[in-house]
């Protein structure tokens, strides 16, 4: 029996997805011992891929090459991953995959940042080629973009409001679809600085998510921002969003400052009173966010560490209260109410009523420590996405 029970652990971990330019997935063996390198590709997992905690049976490694897996998303025994090598499917049963890029006349845009359903379409958003839409049924792909009455064509986040209105998070604002029509150019409106008088914060929209009673709530390169009864209100860290710099200066270890090479991070800093700051901190910077059962909103910060706001008063949490870091890349509900923190240097389960995390890192199993996305199966195993590739999580 045990012997049996080995085989299956090895055989779950041992799937492989082909992907472009030679890059493959690979599911480590509970033995840590990778195979022989085949005709089909299958190789060793690269150096430093594996930590001791690859060996756990709860780990499988999946390897994407040099890309970054920015998005995934479970439908029954389907996984889609989005790369910045394109979108692949995987069939959790048969093991069958297929990728979906430029390439294969699927997408215009091989960066995809979202993933998400409507009905029976994938919905795809991209860096650079919009929205792209996938007829799962019909297995057709079309493309909608600025002219069809998208904000941008960099396309972070989708979410469909108990009213059946589709929310899109853009560079340049946020669209609302009425109906989620989104062949109808009359339902599209755009939400911007300009026309909510500020009430949006910031064009630059990261992620978006739909609250217990229905209202929205929105990440911006500017604060957080809430959308109800079409009245708009805002937060940013004057309001206690984010920790101080004080607080997480010598906790930060990432220093790839967006202001040294670009105008508008620049400017956004001198208006901040962050110009004397050197380092990758900006806690007006709202990258990930999630609304719990609760209500309570969860913000993950540039520098800032992650944000817990009960509507009326922020708590921070950093690096010094257990966070693995403060910059905050991604945020996962999982199905039974887990909060999960995917960071620069880890992911953390966030632990209710003892306000701590437990922390995972290579060395205990994940592929890698940034952290950029999440989902979970249907047999309740935790996905996470990183550079070069996926660790799958079992017994949560």
């Amino acid at each position: 029996m045990q012997h049996k029970r080995k085989l299956l652990i090895v055989g779950a971990a041992a799937v492989v997805l082909a992907l472009v330019a030679g890059a493959y997935w690979l599911g480590t063996q509970q033995s840590g011992v990778a195979p022989h390198a085949d005709k089909s590709g299958i190789a060793a997992a690269p150096a430093g891929a594996t930590g001791t905690g690859a060996t756990n049976a709860r780990f499988a490694h999946f390897r994407v090459g040099n890309r970054n897996v920015k998005a995934m998303y479970t439908d029954g025994e389907t996984v889609w991953v989005g790369t910045s090598g394109g979108v692949i499917r995987y069939h959790l049963g048969s093991e069958d995959y297929k990728l979906y890029n430029v390439d294969s006349h699927s997408l215009l845009s091989n960066g995809v940042f979202h993933l998400n359903k409507l009905g029976d379409q994938l919905l795809v958003g991209t860096y650079g080629g919009g929205l792209s839409v996938f007829d799962i049924a019909r297995d057709e792909w079309k493309n909608i973009n600025i002219p069809d009455g998208l904000a941008d064509q960099f396309v972070y986040d989708s979410k469909r409001a108990p009213n059946g209105d589709l929310w899109i998070a853009t560079w340049s604002g946020v669209n609302r679809v009425a109906g989620a029509r989104l062949a109808d150019a009359k339902a599209w409106t755009i939400f911007n600085v300009a026309n909510t008088h500020g009430g949006l914060p910031n064009d630059w929209v990261y992620a978006l998510d739909i609250a217990p009673d229905g209202s929205l709530w929105f990440a911006t390169e500017g604060g957080l921002a809430h959308f109800q009864n079409g009245a708009w209100t805002h937060w940013q860290h004057e309001q206690g969003l984010g920790a101080a710099y004080e607080q997480v200066k010598d906790d930060i270890k990432f220093n790839s400052d967006p202001a040294q090479v670009s105008r508008h991070h620049a400017q956004q800093k001198a208006d901040q009173g962050l110009s004397n700051v050197n380092v990758a901190f900006n806690p007006n910077y709202v990258v990930s966010l999630k609304v719990d059962k609760n209500g309570i909103v969860w913000c993950g910060t540039w520098g800032g560490g992650l944000a817990r706001f009960d509507g009326k008063q922020f708590r921070n949490y950093t690096a010094k209260d257990g966070l693995p870091a403060n910059h905050v890349f991604s945020l996962f509900i999982d199905p039974k109410n887990q909060l999960w923190i995917g960071t620069s240097h880890g992911l953390a389960r966030f632990r209710v009523g003892a306000d701590g995390f437990n922390v995972l890192r290579t060395q205990d199993g994940l592929f890698a420590d940034n952290v950029f996305s999440m989902t979970s199966a249907r047999d309740g195993s935790l996905w996470v996405g990183s550079f070069g590739g996926v660790a799958k999580l079992a017994g949560l």
